[in-house]
């Protein structure tokens, strides 16, 4: 189908698209990469009157480190992140969940901002920020905020930016050096969603767990930090018990929906499976 009839804007500045935003209200939309918006366009499932462009927004781009913090531009392509070593080194389950993102011409325009503030429960990178306790640079009416990735989402597609606000850029802290991850998706077919998908990085000492992070996609109507299975592997030797006890905790705080993907009963259950095969590969990497 054909989107229905808007007025295009293509600001050069954070500033000048954060004003048009607040001009335009509601009957404007960001445009990033445009893999979300645009499909909801044809279908005349959104029709905003006005799209703002931030192609052209200079300083949106790119990855600079500051100690061991890392700052991502927010019009950071999914290729661009697959593509940095500085991040393949120091937080690689960047590069390892950017990989399993639909396909490489979806991953070439695609941009990190746009999937972490749209708010779409499917999207990959919203449970690894969440994972890793990422924080987002907003920009708008009111000056410049950073609200943590944990606290950002609040249903599918409602988030905490608040009304002429721009995800500008995202704030990671590296974690320590020798530490295990990783992000274990399942899915149908090359390209699809996660019928469900677990982000887990850890840390060993003396053959215990020193800490860990665990968190959740598409098995609920935002992605999920399960901080209660974190801390059940939190000291712990990860064994077969302790694995158990985590899974039913991530699993306990799902609700996915019966669609496409499978029945909901069974992407709880899947929720637990992808949780259990992280943990395992995670340590593995850890212990290497």
């Amino acid at each position: 189908m054909i989107p229905g009839a808007f007025d295009y804007h293509r600001p050069s500045s954070v500033a000048d698209a954060a004003l048009l935003l607040r001009q335009l209200g509601e009957d404007a939309r960001l445009l990033a990469g445009g893999h979300s918006l645009i499909p909801l366009m044809k279908t005349r499932l959104a029709t905003p009157d006005h799209l703002i462009d931030l192609s052209g927004v200079g300083g949106l781009k790119g990855v600079r480190r500051s100690e061991e913090v890392f700052v991502i531009g927010a019009m950071t392509t999914e290729h661009e992140l697959i593509q940095s070593e500085q991040l393949a080194e120091a937080v690689p389950i960047l590069r390892e969940a950017a990989a399993t993102i639909a396909d490489p011409q979806v991953r070439y325009r695609g941009t990190i901002g746009g999937n972490v503030a749209n708010g779409d429960p499917g999207n990959d990178m919203p449970a690894v920020m969440q994972c890793l306790d990422a924080r987002y640079v907003l920009v708008g009416p009111g000056g410049q905020r950073e609200v943590a990735a944990r606290a950002f989402y609040r249903g599918a597609y409602d988030t905490a930016l608040a009304p002429g606000e721009i995800l500008t850029e995202i704030r990671i802290t590296a974690p320590p050096p020798g530490h295990g991850f990783a992000y274990e998706k399942l899915k149908r077919r090359i390209g699809d969603y996660a019928t469900a998908a677990a982000a887990v990085v850890l840390t060993m000492s003396g053959g215990r767990c020193a800490s860990a992070s665990v968190a959740l996609t598409n098995v609920a109507d935002t992605p999920l930090w399960a901080e209660e299975a974190a801390a059940i592997l939190a000291g712990s030797d990860l064994g077969k018990a302790t694995l158990e006890r985590a899974a039913a905790a991530a699993e306990a705080i799902t609700s996915p929906a019966s669609d496409l993907h499978g029945p909901a009963e069974y992407r709880v259950k899947m929720a637990g499976v992808m949780l259990r095969r992280a943990v395992m590969r995670a340590l593995s990497r850890a212990r290497a």
